[in-house]
């Protein structure tokens, strides 16, 4: 073969491979050159019956689909290239399969979209500080590897990083499960991940009872810090907390989060399940954990996604901890994501043995057959919404590493779902007892994730600019509360001003504000005394800046320093 022959045949093969990148989708590339593959074939003009025919030849055609001029049929990779370089073709597809299905949060939140556009979460290392992780789990697995890099227990107890406890494990799932033990022709759902291509560090510090401590958490994100270029770790999860016993600038947990961010890590955790609690008469308010209350962190509340995809019937979980901070106010939670009732991966423990109903029996996500255990269990509560958020941080920053921590709390926080009701009404599976939710800036923060939004967003802040929550003053003389930035706290660094494209307004919304909402910043009231407060009962804000609440000087809920996993409600709500 001469030069000129192998140069030509050089330039049709760069022609085709450029042709099959532009009209082949993504998940047909994937295949190897010997498959044969179920595919969409469009064309720009209606093919003719010799075309057809000819077509036909090639493969074995299924249907033909006049209005949309389209073809499907099953074909070899080679002849998928050729039909590339046809200029008639307008696109080549794979033949996907439609099932509808069970667990809905990826969908709800925009996350199946982000996965079938390629955003995975691929090549950002997730550290998991939990109860530690099932490392041989098939959903945590890709090409027959774990994506479990690393492992270490920081518990004195055991040095043992498996997990006992159960909840580590779900948490991983819901980060980065690939959905593959649900995934094939007999099943009608796939329980997958937010980021099903991220890798997983598995940082124990819950022992078999989800009970652990200080020290052994603050000892796990130093190492997250500390291996941070070797994985790259861009992301820590921590589904856990405590109450708040001193301000976030004493408290050792909010330093360690702090120093996470300042090395370049989001650090997305829990707000807390204790929304209902009304022990200080407070009805649920000023109950956000520790390290929930740093106003550096994005910390995340719980949605009850109805198990819709739709995100118009989504109510808030009454559980759902609401903020402002106790002792220094800090608005929270950021956002709230879907934390009731979904399916992630199972680890033979605690939880799994214990709680038999929450198990996902086959029978409910296949399509025939099976009577027995699945792989999933089913968990509640904000530990379940948090690593939703810390899934979709991992696949912002795939698509834009170059990001700072304070850069993606403020789109996140700005592209949120901003469309709420007024109030709700949920009722406790367990109990039937019925909760009111009032839906205020304390109990949804800027809003509901929206990865897909996130990721079409373009806007940034100034480098260097900090996206710390603001805090929320109460003057007693004129009973009105007003926002103002970080800078009566850790310097004037704040980005949330009262213009531009991440003002208050702009991030927040106006519907949080129940009252002033025109004017959200500085010495302008947020909302006055005519404010109706999480229950039917209870009329003006007494229940969040009464003396009893979250004006005091320790915790106004639990009698423990204990650190403890987010979650469960075991039953959920309805």
């Amino acid at each position: 073969m001469t030069k000129m022959t192998h140069l030509f045949a050089s330039i049709l093969l760069s022609t085709s491979l450029a042709l099959a990148g532009q009209k082949v989708s993504k998940d047909l590339l994937r295949y190897g050159k010997s498959a044969q593959v179920d595919v969409i074939v469009r064309f720009i003009k209606e093919p003719t019956a010799a075309n057809l025919d000819e077509l036909a030849k090639k493969g074995k055609e299924k249907k033909k689909f006049k209005k949309t001029k389209a073809v499907a049929i099953t074909l070899s990779y080679k002849e998928i290239q050729a039909l590339a370089a046809d200029p008639n073709v307008a696109y080549v597809s794979l033949d996907r399969v439609v099932k509808p299905t069970l667990d809905v949060s990826a969908s709800t939140i925009g996350a199946d979209l982000a996965v079938s556009y390629g955003y995975d979460g691929r090549g950002i290392g997730v550290a998991v500080i939990d109860s530690g992780v099932k490392e041989n789990a098939d959903d945590l697995k890709f090409d027959g590897k774990s994506r479990v890099v690393y492992q270490e227990s920081f518990l004195d107890t055991t040095r043992d990083p498996k997990d006992e406890y159960g909840h580590g494990t779900h948490v991983a799932g819901v980060v980065a499960g690939s959905g593959h033990r649900s995934t094939g022709n007999d099943f009608k759902a796939t329980l997958r991940g937010i980021a099903p291509r991220a890798n997983i560090l598995n940082l124990r510090v819950l022992d078999k009872n989800g009970a652990g401590k200080d020290s052994d958490v603050i000892e796990a994100i130093e190492r997250a810090i500390q291996l941070k270029a070797r994985y790259n770790i861009r992301v820590i999860n921590l589904s856990l907390g405590r109450p708040v016993w001193e301000s976030y600038k004493d408290d050792p947990l909010c330093h360690a989060v702090k120093a996470a961010w300042e090395a370049g890590l989001v650090v997305v955790v829990a707000a807390g399940n204790h929304g209902r609690n009304n022990n200080a008469g407070n009805d649920g308010y000023g109950t956000i954990g520790s390290p929930g209350n740093s106003p550096y962190v994005i910390t995340v509340g719980a949605m009850n996604g109805k198990g819709t995809v739709t995100r118009s019937d989504d109510v808030i979980a009454s559980y759902s901890s609401k903020g402002p901070t106790s002792i220094d106010h800090v608005v929270k939670p950021d956002l709230v994501a879907p934390g009731n009732r979904v399916g992630s991966i199972k680890a033979d423990s605690y939880l799994w043995k214990t709680y038999e109903d929450n198990r996902v029996i086959d029978a409910e996500i296949k399509i025939k057959g099976g009577t027995g255990d699945s792989d999933y269990l089913r968990l509640n509560g904000t530990s379940v919404a948090s690593p939703m958020v810390a899934g979709a941080v991992a696949v912002l920053l795939q698509k834009d590493p170059t990001l700072s921590p304070d850069q993606v709390k403020a789109r996140l926080m700005k592209t949120a779902y901003k469309a709420f009701p007024t109030s709700s009404l949920t009722t406790d599976l367990a109990t039937g007892r019925i909760y009111q939710s009032q839906y205020d800036i304390f109990t949804i923060g800027a809003g509901y994730l929206d990865l897909w939004a996130a990721l079409r967003s373009t806007e940034v802040t100034a480098t260097g600019k900090l996206s710390l929550s603001p805090i929320a003053t109460y003057n007693h003389v004129t009973r009105t509360v007003t926002l103002s930035g970080s800078s009566a706290v850790w310097g004037d660094s704040a980005v949330w001003g009262d213009s531009g494209p991440f003002s208050m307004s702009a991030v927040w919304g106006d519907a949080v504000f129940l009252k002033g909402s025109s004017a959200v910043w500085g010495d302008s009231a947020v909302w006055g005394d005519s404010a109706v407060w999480g229950s039917k009962t209870t009329t003006g804000f007494s229940a969040v800046w009464g003396d009893s609440a979250v004006w005091g000087d320790s915790a106004v809920w639990g009698d423990t320093t204990t650190v403890e996993a987010n979650s469960v409600l075991i039953k959920g709500e309805k």
